[in-house]
C-alpha cells in the first residue's frame, strides 16, 4: 500500500525537463511581452512609421501551423512506437521550420526593398526587425533541436521509450508557433 502512495505521488510531479521548458516559455514570455510593451509607448512618439506586413508572413504563418500538425503527429507516432512515421514526421517538421525561416528572411528584404530599415529608421521597422528577429532565432534553436532528435533517431537504439523528449520539443515548438500569432496579430492591430 504504501508503493501505491509513492507511485502515485511521483506520476503527479511534473518532469523535470518540462518544468524547465515552463521557467524559459516564461522568460520568453516576459521578454517579448516587454519588446512589445517598448513598441506601444514609442509608436505614440511623433515621427513614428507605421509597416505594412508583406504577404510573405501570412504564407510563413501557414507554414509553421502545419509544422505544428506534424510535430503533434510525430509525438503520437513515437508514443505508438511507429519510429519509422516518427522519424518522417519530424523530417517534415524541420523542412517546414526551415521554410518559415526562410520566409522570413524573404519578408525581412521585401521590408528593406521598401526602405523599411533597422539602423536609421524611425518607427515600427526597427522593433519589427528586433522582435521578428529573435522570435526566427528562437524557431531556428527549434530546429536544431529537431534535428539531433531525428539524428539521435536514427543512430542510436531506443531501448526505453520515453516520450518526454518528444513531449518536451512538441511543447516548445507548439510555444513558438503561438508565439508567432501573437506577433503577427500584434503588429496588425498596433503595428
Amino acid at each position: 500500500m504504501n508503493v501505491d502512495i509513492v507511485s502515485n505521488e511521483q506520476h503527479k510531479r511534473v518532469h523535470p525537463h518540462k518544468f524547465t521548458l515552463w521557467v524559459a516559455i516564461a522568460s520568453i514570455i516576459m521578454m517579448f511581452a516587454g519588446l512589445t510593451s517598448a513598441f506601444i509607448v514609442k509608436s505614440n512618439l511623433t515621427g513614428w512609421r507605421t509597416i505594412e506586413l508583406p504577404n510573405i508572413f501570412w504564407i510563413s504563418t501557414v507554414v509553421i501551423l502545419a509544422s505544428s500538425v506534424t510535430m503533434q503527429m510525430a509525438i503520437k507516432a513515437f508514443k505508438a512506437r511507429e519510429m519509422q512515421r516518427y522519424r518522417s514526421l519530424m523530417g517534415v517538421t524541420v523542412i517546414l521550420g526551415l521554410a518559415f525561416v526562410v520566409c522570413q528572411v524573404i519578408g525581412f528584404g521585401e521590408l528593406w526593398d521598401q526602405n523599411i530599415r533597422f539602423k536609421g529608421s524611425s518607427g515600427a521597422g526597427q522593433f519589427f526587425y528586433a522582435i521578428a528577429g529573435l522570435h526566427g532565432l528562437h524557431v531556428l534553436g527549434g530546429v536544431v533541436a529537431l534535428i539531433v532528435m531525428v539524428v539521435r533517431s536514427l543512430i542510436g537504439k531506443t531501448k526505453l521509450y520515453s516520450a518526454v523528449p518528444a513531449e518536451v520539443m512538441g511543447m516548445y515548438w507548439h510555444f513558438v508557433d503561438l508565439l508567432w500569432l501573437y506577433l503577427l496579430i500584434f503588429f496588425i492591430i498596433v503595428g
